[in-house]
């Protein structure tokens, strides 16, 4: 157990799977207090599961594209008696969680407008949502932190031919609402800047989730190190942007992509 977190409350979205349970877990051992927040189903209950009695951990189900749900969150969050000070716009829906398993991606021209809004309204307008709950409910109250999460594909464009032959493609609404999302934080930056309150964003590479050798060995061939990231390696630069050691931090992506960004 460290303190890099100590008095600290997190909330998270979007907590159930690999980086977010990561955060959670992470941010428990530095001393923090932790909200965590998904959908229901398998990733919620694991997630509840893993620490089940520690005092530290709370857990909400949330879906950030309802907007009455968001809108709720911070009272029942508070009125349990926890305040956040920092705040983690992690939820995000991916191509393959849009189509589900077994179902082939459709090549762009074949991509559905019900298909790239639900990804923006659940990616960007959600992140919207839950940021604007917190200039309700929280920023100018106390010093206050939101971190927002995009990808290695927010300002880079994807190199597709990586995913020739591979059960999954790159889809394109995810690239840009992750850009939208640090478009999101800059604006806040500024706007919360008299209030206490910063606003950052972290862009994780590839983060290696039980792909296959030749697409890692592909990915790898894009990256300064060779290698996709480890959950826990996204986590040590989450760690330290949720501490007050990021406190003189406001407006910035920070890319943790193992150099991807760099060529």
């Amino acid at each position: 157990m460290g303190d890099q977190l100590k008095g600290r409350t997190v909330f998270i979205t979007g907590s159930g799977g690999v980086l977010g349970s990561t955060y959670v877990r992470r941010m428990l051992d530095q001393g923090a207090r932790v909200v965590a927040s998904d959908l229901p189903g398998h990733r919620a209950e694991a997630l509840q599961a893993a620490h089940e009695g520690n005092e530290n951990f709370r857990f909400y189900e949330l879906d950030v594209g309802e907007e009455a749900a968001v809108e709720e969150i911070f009272k029942r969050i508070m009125g349990d008696g926890w305040e956040p000070n920092v705040v983690l716009n992690n939820a995000a829906i991916t191509g393959e969680m849009l189509m589900g398993k077994g179902k082939s991606f459709p090549d762009f021209c074949d991509t559905t407008v019900e298909d790239f809004e639900k990804t923006l309204h659940t990616n960007l307008t959600g992140a919207f949502m839950v940021a604007r709950q917190m200039d309700r409910d929280i920023v100018g109250r106390y010093p206050s932190t939101l971190i927002n999460v995009a990808s290695m594909y927010a300002l880079n464009g994807a190199h597709h031919p990586i995913y020739d032959g591979m059960p999954f493609k790159n889809f394109s609404a995810y690239g840009v609402s992750k850009a939208g999302i640090h478009g999101l934080t800059v604006w806040l930056a500024g706007y919360w800047a008299k209030r206490n309150a910063t606003v950052n964003t972290i862009s994780p590479g590839a983060v290696f989730n039980g792909h296959s050798e030749e697409f890692q060995r592909r990915v790898g061939e894009l990256i300064m190190q060779g290698r996709m990231a480890q959950p826990d390696e996204i986590a040590d630069v989450m760690l330290f942007l949720a501490s007050a050691q990021a406190g003189h931090m406001t407006g910035q992506m920070v890319n943790v992509d193992g150099g991807f960004s760099a060529w």
